[in-house]
């Protein structure tokens, strides 16, 4: 493992993601020393790579950012120096105190108190005014992202995101969603879920609005029996694939907002309880992340494992038109969120087998989808690498995103302050990793629009143990 170590630590910083025979496979090296953080002294040691990360992720004013925090670091800096200087120099005035009074220099010793107290001052000033640059330095790398791994593509928007898998036919290289044109079905209208959803009784999203508001429906009878049995689905899946149940609050504090990297970058996006500081969670990543806030694991409670289920809740500020319609983008709703918390070298391990749990689910209930590797202008803020799953809704002619499994790197870690000591007793970051498996609006659109028959709709084999019905009519 030395040997292994001293090896890797030459190496780039990189995991290398291929998929060989529709199957995710990772490749070494991996840096299990210099992970991708943006501490400062990645900023500073790698400083153009970070910034053409950043770029990749099409971060305005990536170099400024960069260039401001290392400004600011140096200012911290000088004003450290100054001040150990500083305090060097008192201690040695002091010190000289105590022998100019045994030798009865009582002048000196009060011109060298004098001294003292002059030095004492500055050094007042100088731990407010690097207190203020460690605030401000602190302040301004919150607003930085992650930078990407070498192997997320370029690109700009969702268009640019690569399909690297599909349950309709094998891909190729190339493929992209703005060139992807496979579908399934056989051109037959079909009613969306909306309108199935009022034919069968199943939503009733003018009752949600009157009781709250738009984007916050009201499941009824089987509607509601469906919801409860995906959620049951869900979790026992997870718990079979060895994932530990977590049932967090949903309400949060800003400490861990910041931790997970949503604030401040989705702020604006979130529910504040002004009158006590506190978030409603956007997922149940918040929550289950930040146990590990502040702790130093021992590496042999690594992988972790936890999975919740919780309700969720956005603001979706901004969104209009078409695709809001009915369950496709709701303020609240369900959803099982699993959560890694895990090593550097074995995080590319961990992510592969949270793909492979997420496209499972998706393969027992009997869904079209697709999985895209999102290119950098697509990513998250806090990602280093995102893979999202889409299934296919025939009566809306479009994919609608049900998950995205991401590996953060030491990103969120570093900001959690969330560490792990390894078998030489070496405190190193942990690596953080989360996915939906799954949000419940869009399977349950997809569900119902592409199960849809003459008799009914139909339930998938897998979770009519769940429903305890195999037909909704």
């Amino acid at each position: 493992m030395i040997g292994q170590q001293q090896t890797t630590k030459r190496l780039r910083n990189k995991v290398i993601y291929v998929w060989d025979e529709g199957k995710l496979t990772t490749s070494l090296p991996y840096s299990q020393t210099e992970n991708i953080m943006l501490t400062l002294k990645l900023i500073t040691e790698e400083k153009e790579r970070v910034i053409k990360g950043l770029e990749k992720k099409r971060f305005a004013g990536a170099a400024e950012a960069i260039e401001k925090a290392i400004s600011i670091d140096k200012k911290r800096r000088e004003t450290q120096t100054k001040l150990d200087a500083i305090l060097a120099e008192s201690k040695k005035f002091a010190a000289q105190i105590g022998q100019l009074m045994k030798a009865g220099k009582k002048e000196e010793a009060e011109a060298a108190k004098g001294e003292v107290a002059k030095l004492k001052a500055e050094a007042t000033q100088l731990e407010e005014a690097k207190s203020e640059a460690e605030k401000e330095l602190t302040a301004h790398l919150c607003t930085i992202p992650n930078i990407p791994y070498d192997e997320v593509p370029e690109g700009t928007c969702a268009e640019d995101n690569v399909v690297v898998k599909s349950s309709l036919r094998e891909c190729k290289p190339g493929d992209t969603v703005g060139n992807w044109d496979t579908v399934p079905g056989n051109g037959e209208a079909k009613l969306p879920h909306w309108e199935l959803a009022k034919k069968y009784n199943l939503i009733d999203f003018d009752l949600g609005v009157k009781i709250t508001g738009a984007g916050f429906p009201v499941y009824v009878g089987k509607g509601a029996q469906l919801q409860r049995a995906l959620i049951n689905f869900f979790l026992a899946e997870a718990n079979k694939a060895g994932y530990t149940e977590i049932m967090p609050p949903t309400v949060v504090n800003a400490a861990s907002g910041y931790g997970t990297g949503q604030l401040p970058d989705k702020e604006g996006q979130m529910y504040h309880c002004q009158l006590d500081d506190l978030y409603l969670i956007p997922t149940a990543e918040v929550p289950v992340t930040n146990i590990y806030r502040d702790v130093i694991l021992d590496e042999k409670e690594l992988p972790i494992k936890n999975c919740a289920y919780t309700q969720c809740f956005r603001r979706e500020a901004g969104s209009y038109g078409k695709d809001v319609r009915g369950l496709n983008r709701l303020h609240e709703f369900s959803k099982i969120e699993i959560v890694r918390i895990d090593t550097p070298e074995h995080s590319a391990e961990s992510h592969k087998e949270m793909l492979a749990h997420v496209e499972g689910l998706l393969q027992k209930l009997e869904l079209p989808y697709r999985i895209l590797r999102l290119c950098g202008g697509d990513q998250s803020f806090t990602s280093a690498i995102c893979y999202d799953f889409e299934v296919y809704s025939e009566a809306q002619g479009r994919w609608l995103e049900v998950s995205s499994v991401s590996n953060f790197d030491t990103y969120q870690a570093n900001r959690l302050k969330c560490r792990y000591r390894n078998a030489d007793k070496k405190v190193q970051l942990c690596h953080t990793l989360n996915g939906s498996a799954l949000a419940l609006p869009r399977i349950v659109a997809s569900l119902l629009e592409n199960n849809q028959t003459p008799e009914g709709i139909r339930i998938p084999k897998a979770l009519v143990p769940y429903t305890g019905f195999d037909m909704i009519n």
